[in-house]
């Protein structure tokens, strides 16, 4: 491929700073056409963004001659159906996070992309920020000696949505459409991340439990789980305290030093070794996923490869069912 023609289905929320506009500043790439079910909310999309073609089926994109690349971002329940029509289609598909809604998904989703011999990529673009490259260099110099263990700690309050006599809960806390609730939200991007850094969990286990009641998934998860290098570690995700009790933390630790991080949050990184500390202020670009768009592209135009693939994706998703099932 030279030049890359995208099509988005489902340009929602997640597309409007984070992916959409970064795919016409990536060099050899282009946003030519969006589909969204709501044609008047394609349309608006279509033209605040400057995008050539609006559809409202998604059939209609897949199809457009022009389009020879897909990002799909709608929620997870339709990705593996959307996912197979683009890869028979014949064009590379870039989904959105989660990559579905539990590993079986996934593992079919992966297998439709190798017998089509059509990529398949996923939206796990913290593989190419800066800010979570730096802590992978961190532990790639080897300056905390053997990893020992990882700790994560998320807590945060419910979002105005899920509270009061008027609530409506987005689709994020309906598994039947999300595959779980929050923590397979964000934990995903947790998960995928320490495996590029660390290496392969051999194993998780862990309780999920819906303690507060304001939906139908869980809100609380706790977590063990070992890699294979034979490094622990531990976490512990819940979505309903007080918004005093707000924490984003994660530290990994070795036999000669740690390194402490947010994954949503904070910019900063806190190196310790021995006596000295060191910190680093990485900030996000304005669109956090345009770093790794610029690797797909390159990777489509043989130039280069994705840090994220189906089959990293797929992992992600693995990890989460041994934890919450």
């Amino acid at each position: 491929m030279d030049q890359i023609k995208w099509g988005i289905i489902g340009c929602g929320n997640v597309t409007e700073v984070k992916s959409g506009p970064a795919f016409n500043k990536v060099e050899n790439s282009t946003l030519v056409a969006v589909m969204r079910r709501d044609g008047a909310l394609a349309a608006d999309y279509a033209t605040r963004h400057g995008v050539p073609r609006w559809y409202d089926q998604v059939d209609d994109l897949i199809n457009d001659p022009e389009v020879n690349a897909i990002y799909i971002a709608t929620p997870p329940d339709v990705h593996e159906e959307y996912t197979e029509k683009a890869l028979r289609a014949g064009k590379p598909v870039y989904v959105e996070k989660p990559m579905a809604r539990n590993a079986e998904e996934c593992a079919r989703m992966v297998a439709v992309s190798q017998e089509t011999q059509v990529p398949l990529f996923v939206a796990y673009y913290r593989r190419s920020l800066p800010y979570f490259r730096k802590i992978k260099e961190i532990v790639d110099s080897g300056v905390l000696g053997e990893i020992r263990y990882v700790d994560i700690k998320l807590q945060w309050q419910p979002y105005e949505e899920e509270v009061g006599e008027g609530a409506k809960p987005r689709w994020r806390v309906d598994p039947e459409i999300s595959g779980g609730g929050h923590f397979h939200d964000l934990a995903s991007h947790q998960f995928d991340f320490l495996e590029y850094v660390l290496g392969p969990i051999s194993q998780a286990k862990g309780f999920a439990r819906n303690q507060a009641g304001l939906y139908k998934a869980d809100d609380i998860v706790v977590a063990n789980f070992e890699f294979a290098s034979g490094a622990l570690g531990k976490g512990s995700w819940c979505y309903t305290v007080d918004k005093a009790q707000r924490e984003d933390s994660a530290l990994i630790v070795g036999s000669k030093g740690q390194v402490k991080f947010s994954f949503f949050e904070k910019y900063d990184i806190i190196l310790q070794t021995g006596e000295l500390e060191e910190k680093y202020t990485i900030p996000y670009p304005e669109h956090v996923q345009q770093p790794l768009i610029d690797q797909i592209v390159k990777d489509l135009r043989g130039e280069g490869s994705s840090p994220s693939t189906g089959v990293s994706g797929l992992r992600a998703n693995l990890i989460l069912d041994w934890i919450t099932k």
